[in-house]
């Protein structure tokens, strides 16, 4: 006898949507991870979604179903990338944007746009520097600000690690301490750590 108010049928259509859902994230998640192989390879030009389904393993209207425009899923693929994914260099820094602004008008306003997070992102970086150590006396929290986003500039990135040759790491390195050199006022070296011991009485 089936009890009045079961809820066996809720239950079994819960478990379905949340398998649907898991798995829609997945599809999303293949196909953001294939955007950006196809963006860093050829660019934006040269990305199309016919590509980017074959690397994901999925239809072409899949694509479109979950990006509707090549240019949202470039910025789909350029979050996924801040936030932290299985490549060591982001989307962004490959300039991929960059590159099909100037012949893109919905790319152009996309690219405006991660030039003033840049911007902001550069003011919180100099601001956390200032509270850790004494900047350049000569410099203003705007002149530090600029330097900052200009060493933050994708295509400095691109320009030593894919035309230089350099590594990830050795990029990183150099970031880190040319930040320092054009930011951080020098400090007078400290005194040997046996010159500040007290003698003994």
């Amino acid at each position: 006898m089936v009890q009045v108010g079961s809820t066996d049928g809720k239950a079994t259509r819960s478990y379905r949507s949340s398998h649907r859902e898991a798995g829609a994230r997945r599809t999303r998640q293949r196909v953001l991870q294939a955007a950006g192989s196809v963006f860093v390879a050829r660019g934006y030009a040269g990305a199309t979604l016919r590509a980017i389904a074959a690397e994901a393993g999925v239809s072409v209207p899949t694509v479109e179903l979950l990006s509707g425009t090549k240019a949202r899923l470039l910025k789909a693929a350029i979050d996924v990338a801040i936030a932290g994914d299985d490549e060591p260099v982001a989307v962004l820094d490959r300039g991929a944007v960059f590159e099909g602004s100037s012949r893109t008008p919905e790319l152009a306003e996309l690219t405006e746009q991660m030039i003033r997070q840049r911007a902001i992102t550069a003011g919180w970086i100099v601001d956390g520097l200032a509270g850790k150590a004494d900047l350049h006396d000569e410099l203003t929290r705007q002149d530090a600000v600029d330097t900052m986003w200009l060493l933050m500039e994708p295509a400095v990135f691109d320009r030593l690690v894919r035309h230089r040759r350099w590594s990830v790491d050795r990029y990183q390195d150099w970031f880190a301490r040319t930040a320092r050199r054009l930011l951080v006022a020098d400090t007078p070296p400290s005194r040997p750590r046996s010159a500040r011991r007290r003698r003994s009485p």
